[in-house]
């Protein structure tokens, strides 16, 4: 079947490993079912799997992407669950110590078919295109678990996103929007931060920006460049939500001394669960919000998306289709 696969690793060069081309059609163990892929959405997971990063050498070669929408064995449309669990656990998969996602130990989605768990298949309504649908497994189920669960926001909050332009970011200004939330966004952007406004942000600022006022939670997935001002912009009390630190993981200042005399709460947030996926399709079916596709690629030019997404000349998914 066709697939785009990781074939190599290269921290300098990471699309050097990327190859379209042929590879066999899924193993299907018991348990499992295989999807028909329509749409595939891209994540930086994978251009950090091209540099080696959550994949093992004796893994390759391996069909990168986490995302996908399409036809299950009877024909029903439906979206793809990204978290694999182990068998044996029940409850919130994401606490799961041997939890993967699709591409790391089980093949992915950038592929005519691909094999999940049955319990990782999730009805894909009417009103979502399998473009739209293919945005939502892993950066939008991202934000709704920041948002909503870790987060624990509820219509009349106020939420900072930093870093708008991001799929994850983009998805927290587009939801808390949705939800009722009161949404500032950040960029360093101008083009990203008037983007942000047309999304349903309430106001944009520069990154690192004096706010107005402050807020009850921030949504931080960029990390070290934005941490203090995430910090700082908390009302006493409030907390921030961390999925990500696009700008590396070390810290010049955590900020400790604030953190602990405001009373704030840093809560680490990954993935989301199959119940969280199924309750974000319902919110976007009964509200009628859609993902923010920046661009729709047939998924043979797959290495022009990974290109972009490697420059970071992109708002919003980056979408394959077949």
């Amino acid at each position: 079947m066709f697939a785009v696969y990781a074939s190599s690793f290269s921290s300098d060069d990471p699309l050097s490993g990327l190859v379209v081309g042929e590879r066999p059609d899924p193993e299907v163990p018991d348990g499992w079912t295989t999807v028909q892929v329509k749409a595939a959405s891209l994540n930086h997971h994978d251009l950090w799997s091209l540099r080696g990063v959550g994949l093992k050498e004796d893994s390759l070669p391996m069909i990168l992407g986490c995302d996908a929408a399409g036809l299950d064995e009877d024909g029903n449309e439906v979206v793809v669950h990204a978290v694999v669990s182990d068998p044996a656990w029940t409850g919130d998969e994401t606490f799961d110590p041997r939890r993967s996602l699709l591409s790391e130990r089980h093949q992915g989605t950038f592929a005519d078919k691909v094999a999940v768990p049955r319990r990782n298949v999730v009805p894909k309504p009417a009103s979502l295109s399998f473009e739209e649908a293919a945005c939502l497994p892993t950066a939008w189920l991202t934000a709704y678990r920041m948002l909503f669960t870790r987060g624990g926001l509820k219509a009349g909050d106020s939420v900072l996103v930093q870093g708008a332009g991001g799929g994850v970011a983009t998805a927290c200004i587009v939801l808390g929007r949705a939800a009722g939330l009161r949404v500032w966004a950040t960029s360093r952007d101008e083009s990203k931060r008037s983007r942000a406004l047309e999304l349903g942000a309430h106001d944009v600022f520069d990154s690192g920006a004096r706010l107005p006022g402050k807020v009850d939670a921030v949504m931080e997935t960029v990390g070290r460049a934005t941490w203090s001002h995430s910090i700082r912009s908390l009302r006493p009390g409030g907390s921030l939500v961390i999925s990500g630190t696009t700008s590396g993981p070390q810290l010049d200042d955590a900020e400790l001394t604030r953190i602990f005399f405001l009373q704030l709460s840093v809560v680490g947030s990954t993935m989301g669960t199959r119940d969280e996926l199924a309750s974000l399709v319902q919110l976007l079916d009964a509200t009628g919000t859609k993902p923010l596709v920046d661009r729709t690629l047939p998924m043979d030019q797959a290495p022009d998306g990974f290109a972009a997404m490697a420059e970071g000349d992109v708002f919003g998914k980056i979408v394959f289709t077949r």
